[in-house]
């Protein structure tokens, strides 16, 4: 049975869609089967980005691992909620894949809320600031502590409860703290003491994820990631691009996902 990711945060701009896209691909690369699914059926970030690779693999006649990208189905008369879709886009990929990754728009959706319950491990990705942190937990302005979990903590929760009623087994949730940037070292430090605080209260993991880089919005209109530059022609790495691999690398180790020996 496929091994599900899903990628969620209900604020925009926190880089999941490129977090989908390196972690799909990573997998991929190591040689496992992975199918994608992306639930923002009107901005489709996660579904673009491999479109532009399809597209560029075809018009450049290389062959790069790639994951097995699926649209919900159609609707049917007897089987027409957006649930429903969801569900039988899972099924179809659960016995012929080893893990699937799912893209969660940045709002309270339906559909993100059921990707949840599926949910083997959650990855969050966040902006490293107390603007983002908002979405975890409520902070007192004064001290700066954490009063308690806020909207999403409390959905992600529900996603947990239902689980156990079915039997399944916990979600393993991480919080990916992206956008760290050398400068302002004590908001991050602040940050990153509030979010030590609140996963010991609900139950998280916090890992570094990936540095503003330009290199990351250089990439998506051909649909590459870090792992393909080598494969494309560029013979040599910058230090910026060592550094972003090395970052990747700390993510899909720290994720600690079934069967995987990272090779990269």
């Amino acid at each position: 049975m496929a091994h599900i990711i899903v990628v969620g945060n209900e604020k925009g701009g926190s880089g999941k869609s490129t977090t989908c896209m390196h972690v799909a691909t990573a997998l991929a690369r190591m040689g496992k089967s992975v199918g994608a699914l992306d639930l923002d059926l009107r901005q489709r970030s996660f579904g673009r980005y491999l479109e532009n690779r399809r597209a560029y693999l075809a018009q450049t006649g290389l062959a790069l691992p790639t994951p097995d990208f699926r649209e919900l189905p159609e609707a049917v008369a007897e089987d027409a909620t957006q649930e429903h879709r969801l569900s039988r886009a899972v099924e179809a990929m659960m016995e012929e894949k080893e893990f699937i990754v799912i893209d969660c728009p940045g709002s309270h959706t339906r559909l993100s809320q059921l990707a949840h319950t599926m949910a083997d491990t959650l990855v969050t990705p966040m902006n490293d600031s107390f603007v983002d942190f908002d979405l975890l937990a409520r902070v007192d302005p004064l001290t700066g502590k954490v009063k308690g979990p806020s909207i999403y903590s409390e959905m992600v929760w529900g996603a947990r409860q239902m689980r156990a009623q079915a039997g399944l087994k916990p979600i393993d949730w991480i919080v990916v703290r992206n956008r760290l940037g050398a400068q302002q070292m004590h908001n991050k430090k602040k940050v990153g003491a509030a979010l030590e605080d609140l996963s010991r209260r609900i139950g998280f993991r916090v890992l570094g994820g990936f540095s503003e880089r330009v290199i990351f919005r250089e990439l998506f209109p051909r649909g590459l990631t870090l792992l393909d530059l080598k494969d494309t022609g560029v013979d040599q790495l910058n230090l910026s691009n060592i550094a972003a691999r090395q970052e990747l690398r700390d993510l899909m180790s720290g994720l600690r996902l079934p069967a995987l020996s990272i090779g990269f």
